[in-house]
């Protein structure tokens, strides 16, 4: 099996800039010159196999640590040396030298952990799917995260294009705004009205209610028929998490910022916390360990749920979609989130083949090799930033 000889890092622009906000903060891809805020883009060679992964660091300004420089620093200075010569299928070992190195750093093992992915499809003839389960869902139904706005007139204009337009059937609203949880039940309130009863619509107050703030919302919520609440508290406060979802009256609660790791999913499933864990790749570390979290989630009847908007970034939004199409749909709960990376900003112009495009709400997960997308290589060298390779 091919053995890894040189690694190469892409800090890559945006084609566009986005700005979003949350309780917790900005969400901002920033100005084109500024590297804080942009994807980074890996290329694992491995003796004529060329594996490829790409995730945009979402900090700062969020949750999450890392940092397109702490991500840069990571795989330069430990990741990448500790895999020259290792083989692209041993994931679990490598997955165990890197956390014997410098554990943590999610985001920068996602993308170590994805492009061992693909390399390895590529290697056998495979999609990732194919190395992962299997193919149990082709079509991935996508869900759309709603900023949270001053006005709420935007917040219904945007829930309003992701119907109509792109045929959405779930949407998660942004709560826990200036306003309290009240301006967030009238915000919901618009929506719903805006694009009636058959869609599902979730709240994600993003950790910025008290345990009484949820408790009164949901309450408030229940006969507009609130589809689920993300994360309303503090990621650390599993009490409050499980109080919330003993009073919620079967209104599912799913974990997102509490969840980051296979052993902070343990721990939600010890609390009886969350009906839904949320796995973002960039989050918990890419494939390997998403599909740990996710064994749990079925043992203890948890739903999975796959977040992560990957703006702007196919590669980002195929790894998501392989991940998906893996999960029996009986074991997955609302959507997808990557709607972002698959057209709503436009094309990516970094993929040359392959492109995923969104009919009736959903996605056809990749079947070529490896994630299954085509880099082209002369706008990769047209929109990299900066770039830096590892030798040994």
């Amino acid at each position: 099996m091919m053995r890894i000889e040189r690694i190469e890092l892409h800090v890559t622009e945006l084609p566009v800039r986005l700005k979003r906000t949350f309780s917790s903060g900005s969400y901002d891809t920033g100005p084109s010159d500024q590297l804080l805020g942009k994807p980074v883009l890996l290329k694992i060679h491995a003796e004529g196999v060329t594996g490829i992964a790409q995730i945009r660091p979402i900090s700062p300004g969020h949750f999450v640590a890392d940092t397109v420089h702490s991500v840069i620093g990571a795989i330069r200075d430990i990741y990448g040396p500790l895999l020259i010569g290792k083989r692209v299928c041993d994931l679990e070992s490598i997955d165990g030298l890197l956390t014997s190195r410098l554990a943590g750093n999610p985001a920068a093992r996602a993308l170590v952990d994805i492009a061992l992915h693909d390399a390895f499809g590529k290697a056998v003839g495979l999609p990732v799917h194919a190395l992962i389960g299997g193919r149990a869902n082709a079509a991935i139904p996508l869900e759309w995260s709603v900023s949270l706005y001053d006005d709420p007139a935007r917040m219904v204009a945007d829930a309003r294009r992701a119907v109509e337009e792109f045929g959405i059937r779930v949407l998660c609203l942004k709560a826990a705004g200036k306003g309290g949880w009240r301006t967030d039940v009238a915000n919901f309130e618009q929506v719903r009205a805006a694009v009636g009863p058959d869609i599902m619509i979730g709240v994600d107050p993003n950790t910025g209610w008290t345990a009484a703030d949820t408790v009164s919302a949901l309450n408030a919520l229940r006969d507009m028929d609130v589809g689920y609440c993300e994360q309303p508290v503090e990621r650390a406060d599993l009490r409050a998490m499980a109080a919330i979802r003993a009073k919620a009256g079967g209104v599912p609660i799913m974990a997102d910022e509490s969840l980051f790791t296979l052993q902070d999913a343990a721990r939600i499933a010890d609390a009886a916390a969350a009906d839904v864990y949320c796995i973002k790749l960039y989050k918990v570390g890419g494939l390997t360990p998403a599909r740990k979290i996710a064994a749990l989630g079925e043992a203890h009847g948890i739903g999975i749920n796959c977040g992560g908007l990957a703006v702007a970034s196919q590669l980002e939004a195929a790894a998501a979609a392989h991940f998906c199409a893996s999960v029996p749909a009986a074991r997955t709960f609302g959507a997808a989130e990557f709607v972002f990376g698959v057209g709503v900003l436009g094309d990516d112009p970094l993929i040359a083949e392959g492109a995923m495009a969104i009919e009736n709400g959903a996605v056809t997960v990749p079947t070529g090799p490896g994630l299954g997308l085509a880099v082209d290589e002369a706008a990769l060298q047209r929109m990299t930033l900066q770039k830096l390779e590892v030798t040994g």
